[in-house]
């Protein structure tokens, strides 16, 4: 690993991870029917909170081993992006959602989880 690239902080990486985990949550919530009338769909609902489950998992490995805070953060944003990319795939093959919505929020989620994985990749661990 390179000494000149920058540290990854815990604290960023596990506010990073929160912040996605929040997001999925609240879509889980969506798909369980609780915020918005008529978006139920319990597959949606089940694969969002697993996912999310994992990123708070993962964000609080970094508050407990700080020093794995790198591995967690490239574990934790890369399993959500393969869950969220299977979720855009079952959208565009018919079998997921079918709203714009649901394809906008998977969207600007991948960009925020490439975005997450890609600044713990570029890190080296503290």
């Amino acid at each position: 690993m390179n000494d000149t690239a920058p540290v990854l902080r815990p604290q960023a990486a596990r506010a990073w991870m929160l912040a996605e985990a929040f997001t999925l949550g609240m879509a889980s919530m969506v798909h369980a029917g609780l915020l918005v009338p008529g978006h139920a769909h319990p597959q949606a609902r089940t694969a969002e909170a697993v996912i999310a489950a994992v990123l708070v998992l993962a964000a609080v490995e970094t508050w407990l081993r700080p020093e794995h805070a790198r591995r967690a953060a490239i574990f934790g944003q890369g399993f959500a992006l393969a869950g969220t990319l299977l979720g855009l795939f079952t959208i565009v093959a018919g079998f997921g959602p079918h709203t714009m919505s649901d394809v906008v929020y998977h969207t600007l989620l991948i960009a925020l989880l490439v975005a997450g994985l890609a600044m713990a990749v570029r890190c080296r661990p503290v």
